[in-house]
């Protein structure tokens, strides 16, 4: 943990960031023992995932917040906040704003990359985490958004309080009040016992209030009062309850839009949007796609509990390519299926076939160079340059693990490197140590 001890040194050099990370590199060591049996590594995955949550559900006065400039601080105070992160991302070279955020024991569930209108968005909601401000996120299907609220909820006051979510799009209008707020026993047919509601569930935690563009007006009126009074009434009761709960809502919808046609009232989008953090599409993030191929691909074959799948080179090619209309939902589920269809190797054939590109002949004719020309067509510059740069990249690895044995430690000394950094980026690539054992 990296702990801040004012007026003195810092404390233990390992920050919350890197303490995950090796718990995440021995959870994918144990994972593939080949010396133990099976029931011997379920236990210790169970204990390292049992660690994991301890350590990401530890209050946020055990973690490190560092202070920015007090430039910064200045310019924020006479109202230049909304120009920072560009500031910042100016300040910083490439990456660092990520590592910055990391070595601030920033907890997040997942991964992500450089892209700055992301970056934007994360530094907002570590900054609105430790106050009790209601966050409005909004953004495409797809995009993370409650992931979004569950960073908040880990890097605030209450992360070891309840988190609770609710999707105001799947409830139906005739139980609204009595899935929020609770009913007393008798309120209506059906209702045979007390019940609490979502508001009172998350008393001292985190209300996730996803699709509130959803939520009927009726609906709206009463969690304005909520937000206004702190406090609910179960239906069928005249007791009020007091309520401690922080709002974080999120909409795929423009909520200014609806608005504008009367179906979302004015007043309780300013109560929700204190704090508004957008999240940008996949498509703007192409940086994060091998890291989320990386990822998902490691989590799915665990959920399966098998060996992550090998993935073509033009398979790969078409994932880092693909526009991904379903954002980071369609990414993960396409990684799934790959992992549940595909045997040791997945190809463009396990693919949904409605995102299939027809498959081209085994071997062009050598005398029309043109449609090679024509394919590339397609796929951007920095994309091609993406492509070849990771090619480049499994290759020296494969090389580097080949010459030392599979000795992921000796092949970082050679390197000078971080050993849990190889091995993140062995696990990018789909590489095992022990498959190059002499």
């Amino acid at each position: 943990m990296k702990l801040y001890n004012p007026g003195g040194e810092r404390g233990s050099a390992m920050s919350y960031a890197a303490l995950l990370e090796k718990i995440e590199i021995m959870r994918s060591t144990l994972r593939w023992a080949t010396r133990m049996e099976r029931p011997d590594v379920e236990k210790l995955l169970r204990q390292a995932n049992t660690l994991r949550d301890e350590v990401m559900g530890l209050s946020h006065k055990e973690r490190f917040v560092e202070a920015i400039g007090a430039e910064t601080a200045s310019e924020r105070r006479a109202g230049s906040s909304a120009e920072l992160p560009a500031q910042l991302a100016d300040a910083l070279p490439a990456g660092e704003r990520r590592r910055a955020l990391l070595a601030r024991s920033f907890v997040f569930e997942g991964t992500f990359g450089d892209n700055p209108k992301l970056l934007d968005a994360l530094e907002i909601a570590e900054k609105a985490a430790p106050t009790d401000l209601p966050v409005l996120v909004d953004g495409e299907s797809g995009t993370g958004k409650e992931l979004m609220a569950k960073v908040i909820h880990a890097n605030g006051s209450r992360a070891d309080k309840p988190y609770i979510s609710v999707n105001c799009g799947a409830i139906p209008d005739s139980l609204l009040e009595s899935e929020l707020f609770g009913h007393k026993k008798g309120a209506f047919t059906g209702a045979a016992n007390d019940r609490k509601g979502k508001f009172e569930s998350a008393h001292k935690g985190t209300i996730f209030l996803d699709e509130i563009g959803e939520l009927p007006l009726p609906g709206q009126v009463k969690l304005l009062r909520v937000l206004q009074s702190h406090e609910i009434q179960r239906v069928g009761s005249d007791e009020t309850i007091s309520v401690d709960a922080r709002i974080v809502a999120a909409t795929n919808k423009n909520l200014r839009r609806l608005i504008e046609q009367g179906s979302f009232r004015e007043d309780l989008f300013y109560r929700l949007s204190v704090i508004h953090v957008t999240l940008p599409p996949l498509r703007e993030r192409k940086d994060e796609i091998p890291l989320l191929i990386a990822y998902y691909g490691d989590e799915s074959a665990e959920a399966l509990k098998r060996r992550p799948v090998a993935l073509t080179p033009r398979l790969r090619d078409f994932l880092l390519a693909y526009g991904y209309p379903g954002n980071i939902r369609e990414l993960r589920n396409i990684m799934y299926r790959i992992s549940c269809l595909a045997g040791e190797a997945a190809d463009l054939s396990h693919l949904p076939e409605d995102i299939r590109p027809a498959l081209a002949p085994a071997v062009a004719p050598a005398s029309t160079p043109a449609s090679a020309t024509m394919a590339a067509a397609n796929v951007s510059l920095a994309e091609a340059k993406r492509a070849a740069s990771d090619e480049a990249e499994r290759h020296c690895l494969e090389r580097g693990l080949q010459e030392v044995g599979g000795t992921v430690t000796e092949l970082a000394r050679r390197w000078d490197m971080n050993r849990s950094h190889l091995q993140i980026l062995l696990k990018k690539h789909g590489l095992h140590s022990k498959d190059f054992k002499h």
